[in-house]
């Protein structure tokens, strides 16, 4: 696993293998992940990263979240209520030396509670698929007040989900047994 693109691009992660099934780790590939940020990048959507405050949902190892601010987001905040995340987060974080822009939170990402600061211009939201976690994760942080106005959001899942009140579909993608999801707050 390695950021893709921007100032890190070829830095490689800490190893996870095949992922950590116990902890729910199940990185995003290298492939998906270039995907996306051509998606974001390409898609007709501006430039939702340049700048941006990113919040990464269900973080594991960071990989989504640390990619962005290589790609030019201003800060990310990653949650994440796993200890084997966290650690791997950490030393991710540590290898990219990005301690300054990146906040790490334990906190269940179903139950985020209010938010006290400034909005998320992009969420990256990477439930164990299958769950129903993603729409719970949605519905906690909209009605806590993270998303700023007209937040992206990258939802990946196993299968495509409908966009749940409060967001419209930009664009979906299926990329082997991973199905991408844009949506943006409308609320």
């Amino acid at each position: 696993m390695r950021i893709i693109g921007g100032q890190f691009r070829g830095l490689h992660l800490a190893p996870v293998g095949d992922g950590d099934p116990k902890a729910h780790l199940r990185p995003t590939s290298d492939r998906v992940r270039e995907s996306i940020f051509n998606l974001l990048v390409n898609g007709g959507h501006g430039d939702p990263i340049t700048g941006a405050r990113v919040l990464d949902l269900f973080a594991g190892t960071g990989a989504l979240g640390l990619e962005a601010i290589s790609r030019g987001a201003a800060r990310a905040a990653f949650v994440d209520d796993g200890a084997t995340a966290r650690a791997l987060l950490r030393r991710n974080i540590e290898l990219t030396r990005t301690m300054g822009v990146t906040d790490v939170w334990r906190r269940d990402a179903t139950r985020m509670g209010p938010n006290r600061g400034e909005g998320f211009g992009l969420v990256f939201l990477d439930p164990p698929y299958g769950k129903g976690l993603g729409e719970a994760a949605l519905a906690s942080c909209l009605e806590g007040g993270w998303f700023a106005p007209d937040a992206l959001v990258v939802w990946e899942e196993g299968v495509a989900p409908l966009p749940p009140a409060g967001f419209a579909m930009v664009d979906q993608r299926r990329y082997g047994d991973t199905h991408v999801t844009l949506l943006r707050v409308v609320a």
